[in-house]
This record gives structure tokens, sequence and C-alpha cells, in this order.
């Protein structure tokens, strides 16, 4: 080997794949001032340097020079002048003489081919173009930049030149763009940055021409080692990135990863660089260069090889990494992977441990509890997930027994038993491997039966219900909620059951698993659930409460013994959970997803279950509904209408209906309706300022179906007014109010009354609309119907528009009514506005008028007569014969107010005949009244008296 390729070869060698030098680089100051001052200045390192460049136009016309007599001595002249060249720019290059620089370059190693010496020199000047480059002006960097860029550019090019001293020597002045060694300060410039060398390296598209250089070194391991060295640090950019994918780089690199190397460096680095195209660029791409046979063949060779001698823990890492790049490969469904046989070989390093094989590859091979087999062990469960989707592995993944190596994870910890793993890699490989098992034993029910995959199941998940004590570790991902408890496990087991019951095989899985008793086993989860708890556990709890509600929904669907075994207590669950707190619906805890669960195990458990049904309406259970509905949550609306619709076959659902009322008196009819307004809102229905139909022909139609046009379709397509049936919630909702025979309907507005006239008729509607897409239909495709059946056409669509026309005028005639009404309402309104401020003002009269009289004795005595005035006036003008009249005033008393509640009135004497109390015990009563005037009248009768007794 050469010398120059020894000294490569042994700085690829470091450890990090970097070069490292025994000892710090010297950083010689020249002060280059003349010729003859030269040798004066070496040597003086310690002071600074001062840069006065040679003339690079007078270098360049001297190596362009030809002289065939003088050969040899012009050669030597053109080695010492670039020599000097050297020496003269050993502290940089400025980026002004970058160009001519590159130019002196190019011409030397055009010269190698015929001149060899000139290798040196080409060299020389590379390892000038690693240093740090030189600006004299800020602005030199943006002056300069397009021939930097160019210049570093032709770097690439000159890859060409079939020189493995210089090729070495131009990757090694790539890898020094990125640890370049700040140099002493230079008198009139600085140093610009490395990122500045790199980004032009980006600019000019050294990546690609470096990745093309790849083909030119087959055979020679050194120069192929230091270009992938390059292109390792090259490939950290995602500008470098493109350009590498551009020229097929992960491809080419991939092929030869399997070249003879002692080093191990060709590994390491190609896979490296693999990572970076993955990670920096386009990642379709990169799969798709990697998916050939080539490929795929070239990583299944490195991958056996480091499965069963790598025994480093450089050798497993480096594996594993293979195995995650032949991972996101698999993901390809047009990637070679069982035709390069990798899928069965990737199959039986996943099973080995766990099924015993006589496979060679496998034969005395035993993982160890390090952290990389560990991993190892992780990614193969993983890869399996990736290969299952593609049905052709399926023969493969029962070949290879993956069902009952799997299942062997599914059991509870067995104390005393000697295991490979520690505790946490168990658990955390059990988790994985049931997770594994959800995506694989739906493919594979057959195996799944073989392996008494229900029972298995039912008793892990029996053990996961227990109290036996068992501290999970919950480090990993699908471990996490899980520490402390056996959540984690039960949440994958429940998934496993949830994916097998969704397959609907009633013969063999679900008809098994509700015989053994899994509705009951379940219901009892669920309640356990409810009360045993923390905050912290919420979540897992609430996907296992989901995942309850779906498998029991499952079941349940289309088998009424079933929705009898799930009877009240299932009913109990679902409505516990539908009484929740509705703002925890946005607590991102995963409550969205427990009620949609709830709403599907109300629709497939309890509907059709008379029962059920009964006692779900006992429970309120419709109330709870219509609570939900009221929420106005878009995506619950059609779900929730959905069952509505099926509940009000039930006879007793009507009243409950009728019975709920929601946040200000609201009724189910006012809310439905309302529903139905902001439905045909969003669907761009057109209605006019009062809600009234403003198309009569097409009074249904949405801006959506505006926008599509009709076109003709097969008899087994539906069209667009078809389609929009299933695609809102009106059908439902008229659906619902027809069940509540439209009749009667509490607590509706006048605008109400208005929608309501829409959507009593949306049937006739919908049919009308569906006639004039037929209609439409035939004039597209140029067909005429018969004279009959376009009689009839004409009359249906007619007929259509005409209950349109009658709507809006039923329409206009409630509108005009609710406005007279409001008129009406508006003048009782005012009329008693204006009663009450009339009784204000008599009553501030009255007030006035008692002030005066209380303030001013004319104003007393003047009210004094007139209201005697008023009362004689009062009086029969005519009085009847022997008739005895009482006074009903007090004279002398000059008030004009009564003077108290009690008022005296004498008694008929006894001696006038026909008196009405002549006779009664009342006419001898008397009151006991002291002073005032009624005691002079009560005196004058006691002194008449003793005349009456003795006429004498």
């Amino acid at each position: 080997m050469p010398t120059g390729e020894a000294a490569g070869t042994a700085e690829l060698l470091d450890p990090g794949g970097r070069t490292k030098s025994s000892s710090p680089r010297q950083i010689p100051v020249v002060s280059v001032v003349t010729e003859d001052e030269s040798e004066q200045v070496e040597g003086k390192t310690e002071k600074q340097g001062v840069l006065k460049p040679m003339d690079l136009n007078r270098v360049i016309k001297l190596l362009e020079e030809t002289d065939e007599e003088n050969k040899n001595d012009l050669e030597d002249k053109q080695l010492k002048c670039v020599k000097k060249l050297v020496q003269c720019y050993q502290n940089g290059l400025p980026l002004r003489d970058l160009a001519q620089m590159f130019k002196i370059l190019n011409l030397c190693s055009g010269k190698i081919e015929k001149q060899p010496p000139f290798v040196h020199c080409a060299c020389d000047v590379l390892k000038l173009c690693g240093l740090p480059f030189l600006k004299k002006k800020a602005s030199d960097e943006i002056t300069y930049a397009e021939d930097t860029a160019n210049s570093i550019a032709l770097l690439g090019d000159l890859m060409k030149i079939p020189s493995s001293e210089l090729r070495i020597q131009i990757c090694k002045c790539i890898v020094d763009f990125y640890h370049a060694e700040p140099k002493k300060h230079i008198t009139g410039y600085q140093q610009v940055s490395s990122s500045y060398k790199i980004h032009m390296a980006e600019v000019g598209g050294l990546a690609k021409t470096m990745v093309q250089s790849m083909a030119l070194l087959e055979n020679q391991l050194v120069e192929k080692l230091w270009v992938l060295k390059a292109l390792q640090h090259l490939s950290t950019s995602e500008v470098n990135c493109t350009f590498m994918t551009k020229a097929q780089a992960a491809s080419g690199i991939c092929a030869h990863l399997n070249d003879p190397d002692p080093s191990g460096q060709l590994l390491f680095r190609s896979s490296e660089i693999l990572w970076n195209l993955l990670e920096k660029s386009s990642k379709e791409e990169i799969i798709q260069q990697l998916s050939n046979l080539e490929c795929l063949l070239t990583l299944k060779e490195v991958f056996k090889n480091l499965f069963m001698r790598g025994f480093s823990h450089y050798d497993r890492q480096l594996r594993n990494d293979i195995l995650v790049i032949t991972t996101i490969i698999a993901q390809n469904p047009g990637a070679p992977m069982i035709e390069s046989g990798f899928s069965q070989d990737l199959i039986l390093f996943a099973t080995f441990s766990e099924v015993k094989s006589q496979n060679p590859l496998v034969k005395g091979l035993k993982l160890t509890n390090s952290y990389e087999d560990f991993e190892l062990k992780k990614l193969l469960f993983n890869i399996i997930v990736i290969l299952c989707k593609d049905l052709a592995t399926t023969q493969l993944l029962v070949q290879g027994k993956i069902i009952l190596a799997l299942f062997t994870y599914v059991k509870k910890p067995e104390k005393h038993k000697i295991v490979e793993w520690s505790a946490a890699q168990h658990e955390e490989l059990q988790l994985h491997a049931i997770a594994t098992l959800s995506s694989v034993a739906p493919l594979l029910v057959e195996e799944y039966v073989l392996c008494q995959g229900n029972a298995r199941v039912l008793a892990f998940l029996e053990w996961c219900e227990s109290e036996d004590p068992f501290m999970s570790q919950g480090n990993s991902f699908h471990g996490t909620g899980g520490r402390g408890n056996k959540f984690a496990q039960m949440r994958y087991t429940l998934r496993l059951l949830r994916a097998m019951v969704s397959l609907e095989e009633e013969g063999s899985i679900n008809q098994d698993l509700c015989e053994k008793g899994l509705i009951q086993q379940l219901i009892g989860i669920f309640k356990n659930t409810i009360s045993k708890h923390s905050e912290n556990e919420e979540a897992i709890v609430l996907e296992i409460q989901s995942d309850i509600l779906l498998i029991l929904s499952g079941l349940c669907e289309h088998q009424v013994s079933r929705k009898e075994t799930f009877g009240t207590e299932g009913v109990n669950i679902i409505l516990h959970i539908m009484r929740t707190d509705p703002k925890k619906l946005h607590s991102g805890l995963g409550y969205n997803v427990l009620l949609f669960s709830t709403l599907d195990s109300i629709w497939c458990c309890i509907l059709g279950c008379y029962p059920s049904e009964d006692y779900f309406l006992e429970k309120e259970g419709i109330f709870l509904l219509l609570d939900l509905l009221a929420l106005n949550h878009k995506k619950f609306c059609n779900l929730i209408l959905g069952i509505m619709v099926e509940f009000c076959d039930n006879p007793k659902t009507a009243a409950h209906v009728n019975a709920w009322r929601g946040k200000k008196e609201q009724t189910a009819a006012s809310l439905l309706i309302k529903l139905w307004r902001r439905e045909e809102r969003e669907l761009g229905v057109r209605r006019d300022k009062n809600g009234r139909i403003v198309d009569t022909k097409k009074p249904l139609l949405t801006s959506f179906q505006e926008e599509q046009k009709v076109m003709p379709l097969p008899a087994n397509c539906p069209t667009v007014a078809v389609m929009d049936v299933a695609e809102n919630v009106r059908a439902k909702i008229y659906a619902v109010l027809g069940k509540l025979d439209f009749e009667n309907l509490p607590g509706l507005s006048a605008e109400d009354f208005v929608t309501l006239c829409i959507i009593h008729r949306y049937l006739d509607f919908k049919i009308g609309e569906i006639w004039n897409e037929i209609y439409e239909e035939i004039k597209l495709e140029k067909l005429r119907p018969v004279s009959a059946d376009a009689k009839i056409l004409e009359a249906i669509t007619t007929a259509s528009e005409n209950i349109g026309k009658m709507v809006v005028s039923l329409q206009s005639e409630m509108i005009e009514s609710q406005a007279r009404q409001d008129v009406q309402n508006e003048q009782k309104a005012y009329s008693k506005i204006q009663a009450t401020h009339k009784q204000r003002e008599l009553a501030n009269k009255s007030w006035e008028n008692f002030l005066a009289r209380t303030s001013n004795a004319k104003t007393l005595k003047k009210a004094k007569r007139l209201q005697e005035k008023a009362i004689e006036s009062s009086r029969y003008n005519e009085r009847p014969q022997n008739a005895i009249f009482h006074r009903t005033d007090i004279k002398g008393l000059n008030t004009t107010v009564a003077s108290g509640p009690v008022v005296t009135v004498e008694s008929t004497p006894a001696r006038i005949t026909g008196g009405p109390l002549a006779d009664t015990d009342m006419a001898l009563k008397k009151l006991p009244i002291r002073g005032g005037a009624l005691q002079r009248v009560k005196a004058a009768r006691t002194a008449e008296e003793p005349k009456k007794s003795n006429p004498k």
C-alpha cells in the first residue's frame, strides 16, 4: 500500500469515525514581505502575520506554459513556484483569491497523469483549501459567494482524476470544512466562519458529485472509506441530502454494505449516511430507492452476519440500526421482502427463543438480557406487525408459529421461575407481545383457535382483575399509566379481545366468549374501574371502559339473548356514564371516546330488547339523551338522533320526550327544530329572513347540491339527493317529529311553527327533488319519454311545486298572524303603561290636595263644604212616610276624611211600630261611647225617660 493510503487508513480507524491527530496542529505565522526577507521571517511564530499574496495571474500563466525542449526545467520552475505559493498562503486563502487558487489547483491536477510530481503540489493546495478562508471586508462573503460555491464544487469534479492520494486529500479537505481549527489573526483580514464554507458547499452541489464519484471506486477500499466519511459529514445538511437523493445515493450505498472491509468502517459510515438521508430528505423517495431486491438481499446478509456473529456492543447497536432501516423499508407494500427471503428470516429470529426450531441459522443462538438484545426483541415484534399488513406473509407467519410464540407471554408471572429477562424487561415484552397479537391474531383465526386463544386471554384478563400483588414498572410506551397496577395489561388484553370480536366470527370466537361468561366478566370489570382508580389513572381507565363497551356492543349486536344477559346491570353502567359532567368532554382525557362507545352500546345492547328499553326509559335515559343533544356537539348529534328514532318505536317514549325540559324550559320539539335550522344554515339551504322557502321547486336544495351538476349514474349508485339523506340529520329529525305526530307539540314559537311546516313536508319535498333529478338526467341523455310518462312526470313535478307554494302560503299566514298578535300584545302593554302613569298622576294630585287641606284652613273649609254637598246630593229627595233618618256625620268635626272605622247608628225607638229592630235584643244594646257629640245625645235621652214614666 502506498504511504498516502496507509496514512489515510490509519486516520479512518479512529473510534468516533472522525480524524483525530495525536497532537494539536501547529499554526505557523509567516510574514510574507519579499523573497529576500522570507528567511528572516521564518521562526517568528509568536508575532502577528502579515499577508502579502503573490501575483496569481503570473503563477497561472506559468502553469499554462509548455516547452517540449526544456520540459524538465519548466517543470522544476512550476513546482518551485507552486511550493512558494503554498508557503505564502499557509495561514489561509482570501476569498478574493479563491477562484484563481482553484484554477491553479485544477491546472496542477490536470498534470498529474503525465507529471506525477504535481500530485504533491495539488495536495498541498488542497490542504490550504481546508484552512479557514479569509475576508478583508464584511461584504466579501456576499461579493465572492458565487466564486466560492463554484470553486468548492470543483472538488467533486477532481475526484475523476485517477490518483489515490489526490482523492484522499480532497475528502480530508471536505471533512476539514466541519472541523476547521482557528488560526491566529492576520493583519488586515478576518476568518470566515466554518458555516459559510459548509453553506457554499451546499450551494455548489458538492454532495451530488461526491456520490457520483463512488462509481469510480469499486475496488478501492481506502478511497471509498474516505468518500463515505466525507459524505457522512455532508449528509448532516438537508440541502446536501436532497442532492444525494437525486444522485441515487441510498441505493448505491446500500448495495455495497456487505463489501469486504476488515475495519468495519464501511458498514458503520454507510448506515449513518442512510439514517441521515431518511431523516433529512424525502423519506418516501429513499424508501423507494431501497425497495429493490439487490438492496434487501444485501441488508439481509448484513443483518444475519451481525445477528449470528456480532458479539460486541458496537456490533449489536449496528445490527439494531440495520433492523430499524429494514422496518422503514418494509412499510412500502412494493418492497420485495418475501421474494428476498428476509421476511422468513425475520419471523424465525423473532420466535426462536419461544418456539424450538431446527433451523441452522438459530442453532445455539441465545439472546442475553443486555439492552441491545432487549431492543432487538422489541424491534422484531414491531416488524412482525408491519409484515402482517401484507396478506402474502400470512403463510410465513403460520409456518413460523408466531401466534404460539406470542401467547407464551400472555400469562401471569410465575414465581421462582428463572427467566432470561429482568422483571421490567419481561413486563415490557409481555405488553408488546399482546399488542402484536392484536394485529396478527385477526389474520390467523385458525391458529388462534388451535392455541385456545379465548381461554388464554380470559384467564389472563381474570388475573388482571384479581387482587394478586403485582408491582408494575410502567416504564415503557405500552406501560403508560400502569405503574403499580395491572391497568396496562388489562388495556392491551381488552384491545386484543376487541380486535377478535370485531371479526364477527360467531362460531369460533364470539359464541365461545359468551359461553365462557365474558359479558358478565366485562360488566364486573367496568364496575370495579368506576370505584377503584385515582386521578392519575383516569386516562387509562377511560380507555379501558371504552374498549369494554365496544366489546359488549360487538357481542350483543343482533343477538337478543345476549342483550338480555347485558340486562339492567349493563343499563346502569351506561346511565352512569351519561350522567358525567359535560365539562369533562373538553378535558382531553378520553371522555369523548367513552361517550361514543356508550352511544354505540345503547344502539347495540339495549335497542331491540324491550325489558332493557323499558328500564332505560324508567331511569330517565331519554332525558339524558336529550340533555346530551342539547349540548349542541355536532359529532354526537347524528348518533343520538338515530338512537332517538329507534327508541320512538317504543310507545312509552313519546311521553318521556314531551315531558323533557331543558334550559329556559326548552322542549324537545323546540330543540329538534332548532337543530334543523342550524343544519340548514350549515348546508347553505336558501331561506328568507323569516325562515320561509325561497325556491318552491327545490325547497331542500343545499349549496353543495347546487355546485354539483346532475350527471347520469348507474342504477346501483345513489344520486346526490339520495346521499343527502344520510349525510345530514334532517331525515332523522323528520322521523322523530313524525313519530311524535307533529301535533300538540309543546313550547313552540312562531318561528318554530314556520320551520315545522317545512319539516312536516320533508318527505314530499325529497321525493320531488329525486324526480327532478330523474327529469334532468333524461334531458342530459337526450331521451324523450312517451307521452303518458311525460304527462306523469310533469304532474309529479307540478304537484311537488304546488306543495311548496302551499307551505309558503301557510308560512306567510303564520308570520302575518304572529305579526298581528305582536301588535296586539304591544298595544296591551302600552295601555297598561298608560294606565299606570294615569294612576300615578291621580295619586300625586290626591296627595297635593291633601297637603293643601292640611296647610290652608280656607281650602279645608271649602273641601268640607264640597264634601257635605256631595253627601247631600247623594241622598233621596223624597222621604218615605213614618221613616226615621239618622245622621251619618258628626257635627262640628272639621275634617274631610273618615274619622274612624267605627260608626254608631241609633236604633229605631220601641214606640214606633214597624221598626225593623224593635223586637230584637239589639234594640236594648248601647255602645259604651263617652264624650263628644254622642255623649250629649245620650244625656238628652236620659232626661226624657222620667217624663215618659210619670206623665204628671
